[in-house]
This record gives C-alpha cells, structure tokens and sequence, in this order.
C-alpha cells in the first residue's frame, strides 16, 4: 500500500477526509471533477492500479494542456480541503506526508516521460506541474 493511500484511508476513518464546511465542500466537489476529467482525458489505461505513464501517446489535451499532473492536483486539493475543514497539527501532518508522497510520484514520473517522449521537456516548459499558470 502506497503511503497516499494509507493517508486517504487514515483520514477517511477518522473521518477527516470530507469536508464539513462550504467552501472545503466546493472545493473538493471541483477537486473530484477534476479528477473525473483528467481520468477521461487520459483514458483507459490510468484505470488500473498500475497506470503507466508511458504506455500509449503522451497526453497533452484536456486539464493536461493546463497542467501536467492534473490528477495529483485533484487529489492535494481534495486532501488539503479536507485537512483544512478539520485542522489539527495531526491532519496537517498527514497532508504533509500525502504531499511529499505525490512529489516523489511526479518527479519519477517526469523521469520516466523525459525518457520515453522526446517532446516532453519542450511540453514541460510551457505547462506547469500542478497549479495552472503558477506552479
């Protein structure tokens, strides 16, 4: 089990997962959409426990023209909303540990990408890795 997961799956029992407030509901709410989008747009092969990032063509279209890893994005907010709608030094470890979970994922996805698609890099410079136009 992935340390995501067994950070989801904490939360979720404690009941911390879900947010209760409206703006941490809203956001999460666009956090799922988010990652119903980017699944669709990425297609059948990240609907498996394994997905491989570099089977079939790279993605470039959808949520991935704006961001590289709109998935891992879906899941920080949703996590990091829920963290924020029941906040304790606990959850905002927990969101933490999620957080470096997701960038050691990117960083050796990237390599894997870098690889296997020559164009990545050029697609890469003009697309930022989780928040659109910033980061």
């Amino acid at each position: 089990m992935s340390v995501l997961s067994l950070v989801v799956l904490v939360l979720f029992f404690l009941h911390q997962l879900f947010a209760d407030l409206p703006l941490f509901i809203l956001l999460q709410v666009l956090a799922a959409a988010l990652m119903v989008w980017a699944r669709l747009t990425f297609g059948a092969r990240s609907f498996h426990i394994a997905a491989n990032p570099s089977a079939g063509r790279l993605v470039t279209n959808g949520p991935y023209r704006l961001i590289r890893h709109p998935i891992y994005s879906a899941l920080l907010l949703f996590v990091w909303a829920g963290v924020a709608s029941h906040w304790s030094v606990f959850t905002a470890g927990l969101a933490l540990l999620a957080s470096a979970s997701i960038v050691v994922r990117i960083l050796t996805e990237e390599s894997l990408l870098i690889a296997h698609y020559p164009e990545y890099r050029a697609y890469a410079e003009r697309t930022k890795r989780l928040i659109p136009f910033v980061f």
